[in-house]
């Protein structure tokens, strides 16, 4: 391998560490909101139930992409996580906008999730081969914006 190649490697396996960390901190965080929610409140108790399903899911298939056994099982299974990542968001947005919850921690985590949700997302248009076609019809749409406006 070249030097160029073995830093690629390297940096690649730095993100993938540090990706899976920042998930797993995510979670403790997600449980230590959930757990601030009034449980008396027959609304919470559902919604936490399914946030921590979703939530925790981000992670369990990331794991799982990380030791699939093909680029269909991988690109799945970032499915599975940016799925799990948008009901997330969709959970936590019900929760403040019903003033069920600490509204500042609240637009913390759905800050982390828009992120989380970028990176899934931007995966799958790499694993999908579509960035490429998505950065030609952005140049195409400014292009026919700026000559036949």
């Amino acid at each position: 391998m070249k030097n160029e190649e073995i830093k690629n490697k390297n940096d690649k396996d730095k993100f993938k560490k540090d990706f899976k960390r920042r998930l797993y901190h995510f979670i403790l965080r997600l449980i230590k909101f959930v757990d601030s929610l009034d449980k008396r409140d027959a609304t919470c108790r559902v919604i936490t139930e399914q946030l921590v399903d979703s939530g925790t899911g981000m992670l369990s298939n990331y794991l799982e992409a990380l030791v699939a056994s093909s680029k269909r099982d991988f690109t799945n299974y970032f499915h599975h996580c940016l799925k799990c990542n948008n009901e997330s968001k969709m959970w936590i947005a019900v929760l403040q906008d019903s003033g069920k919850c600490n509204k500042q921690e609240a637009n913390e985590l759905l800050k982390e999730l828009e992120e989380f949700g970028n990176i899934f997302g931007s995966s799958l248009l790499t694993l999908k081969g579509k960035k490429n076609f998505l950065t030609f019809l952005s140049v195409f749409f400014i292009f026919s914006l700026l000559f036949f406006h």
